[in-house]
């Protein structure tokens, strides 16, 4: 066995549903990621990768056909390096990550680019087929930008609930109010504007070409408690409901891509990959997925929370992330999220994995070093993480 170790991580900046990054593909957007790190590490002969492994969760329009392949192609990689793309729903992007750390440490591979691609604003309708030919009806649309779709008459009801019920069910099981969770979002929007003021995602962001957009869209720097505090909960009534689409992580567009290697690669690590956990639970608790598979993660790492140095908990519903929170009482909430989250940030499905396993990296760096851990929350009720050390 050897050790894994991330030597660069890029992002796209990410575009709010129907707006800026609307009119890209969701191929075209991986291309870019996977350039992004070609020319940033010139020594680095692309004929070298082992393979591409992206994450995606659609995999129903412009993606469906392999998008990790056809992304590298579009980068201009040799046709003689592979791609695979893997669908773990929202933690695609971690997935990607952790099969291509396996990869090196078992010795099964030397270098591998992973991460993830996703439009959610490109995401196609879809009709299911028909059991008979010529049908004279009408036939039905189905949107699949996000959640359940075609769902299966022999599923419970109880686990087939919208996202957003779910985080309203971890907003009554953990008891988290709905100021509780507008605070929250506001501190992820504050905190992202700073990060992004000062320059802390600088080494991280890739342009898209024939695209003006210089960070991320989805930013509002000039959010307070009482402009969260009108919006009107999205999935129950004003009475019994408290998740808003204030509080909770917009549909978003973008790429990430991360560089994977062993010790003897030519270049200065950004971090180690030492550890990896997946855990799960009923689907419509999918929001509490991280505490299990981040505990996991740290066991295996022979760490404790008290030992960590920063967090990237992804921000699907700031319910969800307080639900997190409380079930690890020796965290610090504090070091999460310190440069901002999805709520404000965005979440691309299938790139969130590489954002928050690519910033934590950056961040370690940054600082000096230590520990982190990256988490995120799955729909149909799984959880992923991943400890590094810098």
């Amino acid at each position: 066995m050897t050790a894994s170790f991330i030597y660069d991580a890029v992002r796209t900046p990410f575009g709010r549903y129907g707006k800026a990054l609307a009119k890209v593909r969701p191929d075209d957007l991986g291309a870019t990621v996977i350039q992004a790190v070609l020319e940033r590490n010139p020594g680095l002969d692309p004929a070298r990768i082992d393979d591409v492994i992206f994450g995606n969760a659609n995999g129903a329009g412009e993606e469906n056909r392999d998008v990790a392949r056809m992304s590298a192609l579009l980068a201009g990689v040799p046709v003689t390096v592979p791609g695979v793309t893997v669908n773990r729903l929202c933690g695609s992007g971690v997935e990607a990550v952790i099969q291509g750390s396996r990869a090196i440490e078992t010795g099964d591979a030397d270098v591998i680019l992973a991460g993830g691609t996703e439009s959610m604003s490109r995401a196609p309708w879809v009709v299911l087929k028909n059991d008979r030919p010529f049908p004279a009806g009408d036939q039905t649309l189905v949107s699949t930008t996000l959640g359940w779709r075609l769902v299966n008459p022999r599923m419970p009801k109880e686990w087939t609930v919208s996202l957003g019920e779910g985080a309203e069910i971890l907003a009554d099981l953990y008891r988290v109010s709905r100021e509780e969770q507008d605070a929250f979002a506001l501190r992820s929007h504050q905190l992202a504007t700073k990060a992004w003021d000062e320059g802390r995602y600088d080494a991280e962001f890739v342009a898209v070409p024939g695209v003006d957009l210089e960070r991320d869209e989805n930013i509002r720097p000039d959010s307070s408690l009482e402009s969260l505090g009108k919006l009107k909960p999205a999935f129950r009534s004003v009475e019994e409901g408290s998740v808003t689409a204030g509080n909770a992580s917009p549909l978003t567009d973008g790429a990430s891509a991360v560089l994977l290697a062993g010790e003897d690669f030519d270049g200065e690590p950004l971090a180690r990959v030492v550890s990896r956990g997946v855990s799960a639970l009923e689907p419509q608790l999918f929001g509490a997925g991280p505490v299990e598979a981040a505990n996991i993660a740290l066991r295996r790492a022979g760490k404790t929370w008290n030992d960590v140095d920063l967090v990237e908990l992804n921000e699907a519903f700031a319910s969800q992330s307080i639900a997190c929170l409380k079930q690890w009482p020796d965290l610090d909430p504090e070091k999460v999220n310190v440069d901002g989250g999805a709520i404000a940030i965005g979440h691309p499905l299938g790139a969130s994995g590489g954002r928050i396993i690519g910033h934590l990296a950056h961040a370690l760096k940054a600082r000096g070093g230590g520990i982190g851990v990256a988490a995120i929350c799955i729909g149909v009720g799984q959880g992923l993480a991943v400890v590094l050390e810098a």
